[in-house]
């Protein structure tokens, strides 16, 4: 519990409890019924109301997030050199006041939504690129007050250091920073480039009036409803033009598969054809050789011929006899003995007897 608070409300009571002994023994007197050491008790009553409310005006508990800046009746500069640090503390009472400062992390936030800021409704910071187009942009400034100067901040700023401050240095920053890029470096490819630049402009001047600066957040960036409008078709067309690319390419894709499938099935065709020509010369070579094999043969036995002739005769024909001088009569051999004449030829041509087909 703080102890300053116990003594304020100590000092209320006996304040509370001298005006009703007061007024109970003024009651009594009107009455002829006085109280006995009336006065006494009454006086002693004040006596302690004074006190406590002297020890309560001179006490003074300081937060360990604060920091107490001492006004005091009896310096020559109005105000003590040193602000009271965390604890219970001591001034001279009646002669001196406290005045408390925060020292925690701050926030403060311009937003174009209605809600979202310390003002209610649009506080977001109107600022026009290098390229002429206007921007509205939303961000938080988290700050503190710098401890060992925060005499510094009452005496210059008192409790308008947020609005009169911290609000107007970061407005004014931020249209400097947005000035020096075009607009799409502002939403793209330089805004961490910007928002450092703010972060060091800003972190300098709340310096020099005493603050810290935690962090810089730039929370949005909006456009006016022509450029958004011209942003969108810029994407849409974007969009189109990567979809028309990709067409093209799955077309170029699909051309090179048919033509590797193509080219694939010409080499296989060729192929191919170079197995059956190597294929068919090889079999042209064995049956030319065949063939020279069987000539051989046939020039030092002729009679085999004949042989392979009849046998390939039909088996159904049984016999088959044709004038001598048909031109598919080969000669049979001679069945005589090589050393005797030969036999006469017949004067007349036998009849040519048809073959009987076996039924």
């Amino acid at each position: 519990m703080n102890i300053a608070n116990l003594f304020q409300g100590l000092a209320t009571l006996a304040w509370m409890l001298f005006f009703g002994l007061l007024v109970l023994v003024l009651v009594r007197a009107s009455r002829n019924r006085p109280i006995k050491n009336a006065s006494v008790t009454v006086l002693t009553t004040l006596v302690l109301a004074i006190l406590l409310t002297v020890v309560s005006a001179g006490l003074v508990f300081i937060e360990p997030q604060e920091r107490g800046v001492v006004i005091s009746a009896l310096s020559p500069t109005g105000y003590r050199e040193q602000a009271l640090e965390p604890g219970l503390r001591w001034i001279i009472p009646f002669a001196e006041r406290v005045v408390r400062y925060p020292i925690s992390r701050q926030t403060y936030t311009m937003s174009i939504a209605s809600q979202e800021g310390q003002i209610i409704g649009d506080d977001s910071i109107t600022a026009r690129t290098a390229d002429g187009q206007e921007v509205f942009i939303d961000a938080s400034v988290i700050f503190e007050i710098d401890p060992a100067k925060v005499v510094e901040v009452h005496i210059r700023w008192q409790d308008r250091y947020t609005n009169e401050l911290v609000r107007a240095l970061t407005r004014g920053i931020i249209r400097d920073a947005v000035s020096q890029y075009g607009v799409e470096e502002v939403y793209s490819t330089k805004r961490g480039e910007m928002t450092q630049q703010v972060f060091d402009a800003l972190s300098i001047k709340l310096a020099e009036n005493g603050l810290r600066l935690v962090d810089f957040v730039l929370r949005n960036i909006t456009f006016s409803p022509e450029y958004a409008a011209s942003i969108e078709q810029k994407q849409i067309a974007e969009q189109q033009a990567q979809q028309a690319r990709f067409v093209v390419e799955q077309k170029r894709q699909e051309a090179e598969q048919a033509r590797q499938i193509a080219q694939g099935r010409a080499d296989a065709a060729v192929i191919q054809a170079k197995g059956e020509a190597e294929s068919r010369l090889i079999q042209a070579e064995a049956e030319a050789k065949a063939l020279q094999i069987i000539s051989e043969a046939l020039k030092d036995n002729p009679e085999l011929l004949t042989y392979q002739y009849i046998t390939k005769l039909s088996p159904n024909i049984q016999a088959l006899l044709l004038p001598s001088n048909a031109p598919f009569i080969f000669p049979l051999p001679d069945v005589y003995n090589p050393n005797s004449n030969p036999a006469p030829a017949p004067t007349t041509p036998s009849p040519a007897v048809e073959p009987t087909p076996t039924p």
